[in-house]
């Protein structure tokens, strides 16, 4: 599979500062930029800056970032899921996770999440894709929310349908651990028939129990 990448930009305005969201970036460019020492949920700054960097530079790797003057102050992965994770034993080329998405929190509470994931489909081979999220409550940041799990779910749930990803089932154990844990779905619409079966018995490998 080819992986098309068409580069984007938009001004966004968030408390009378004109942010920029852009990509895909290449690796070359998130070098280039500072980066947020507030965006801590994964790893050290300079060192998730670093995996930013290999990611981008992946055939599939998808970057998407909101920048402030020089500084990245929030962005999104999309990449293939990991090896050891159940979806990636479909071997599908057309599968994609969106693996973090990170807002530095002085940012937060104006929607730049959600404008993100929407500026994120922009691009048209988006539609050639199936794209998952897999929610696990362990990764919100529900100390400085100040939300319940609950309520922190009801957010993540609305921000990933901003960028056309639905709740779907699965037998997943690793989400199947708490009921807040969630898988987020979107169906690009050049998607198959024949991927969609195999992308179904991925996520469902003990169809009895449903």
């Amino acid at each position: 599979m080819t992986h098309k990448k068409t580069y984007f930009s938009q001004e966004l305005e968030v408390d009378g500062r004109t942010l920029l969201m852009e990509g895909p970036l290449s690796g070359t460019s998130i070098h280039n930029y500072d980066f947020h020492e507030g965006l801590t949920s994964f790893r050290k700054p300079e060192e998730q800056k670093k995996a930013l960097i290999g990611i981008a530079d992946l055939p599939e790797g998808r970057i998407n970032a909101v920048i402030d003057e020089d500084t990245i102050i929030g962005y999104v992965t999309f990449v293939y899921p990991d090896p050891l994770e159940r979806w990636a034993e479909a071997e599908m080329d057309n599968l994609l996770e969106l693996g973090a998405i990170e807002i530095a929190e002085e940012y937060r509470g104006a929607k730049v999440g959600t404008r993100l994931l929407e500026f994120s489909m922009l691009d048209d081979a988006m539609e050639d894709y199936i794209i998952i999220s897999t929610e696990y409550y362990w990764h919100w940041d529900l100390k400085n929310s100040g939300l319940s799990i609950w309520d922190y779910r009801k957010v993540m749930e609305r921000m990933m349908n901003a960028g056309g990803l639905k709740w779907m089932a699965t037998d997943d154990p690793e989400i199947s651990t708490h009921p807040a844990n969630c898988l987020m779905v979107r169906i690009g619409s050049r998607v198959g028939y024949g991927d969609m079966e195999t992308f179904d018995n991925t996520r469902f490998t003990n169809r009895f129990m449903f």
